[in-house]
């Protein structure tokens, strides 16, 4: 079992920045695909962005802002946001997956964090 821990959120004005981070313990979640996803009050939980060993994919909507990264010395996921909107308030969620993906789509991903809040102020 995988268990996984988000920090970092708060509150912030427009333009500001931020950096989440998410540590993964049990299993071998070092190896383990990991994204971000977010979901905003009202709104459908959505992908922010996906790391694998090699690549990383983003959603249009962050693309140029917000950059993912890991640690997997430290098993930890990372999400710079720069530039932020008061659009990007929100509770973002850590996921990870054994297989090699970086998908978008939250249904192939098995496990996840509590998430943190966000919010940006205008």
């Amino acid at each position: 079992q995988v268990q996984l821990v988000e920090s970092g959120g708060g509150l912030v004005q427009a333009g500001g920045s931020l950096r989440l981070s998410c540590v993964a313990s049990g299993g071998t979640s070092r190896s383990y695909a990991r994204a971000w996803f977010r979901q905003a009050p009202g709104k459908e939980r959505e992908f922010v962005a996906a790391i694998n060993w090699r690549f990383t994919n983003y959603a249009d909507a962050v693309k140029g802002r917000f950059t993912i990264s890991r640690d997997n010395a430290k098993s930890t996921l990372y999400l710079q946001m720069n530039s932020l909107k008061p659009e990007d308030t929100a509770v973002y969620y850590c996921a990870a997956d054994p297989r090699d993906q970086i998908s978008g789509s939250q249904d192939l991903w098995t496990y996840w964090g509590q998430g943190t809040q966000v919010t940006v102020s205008s």
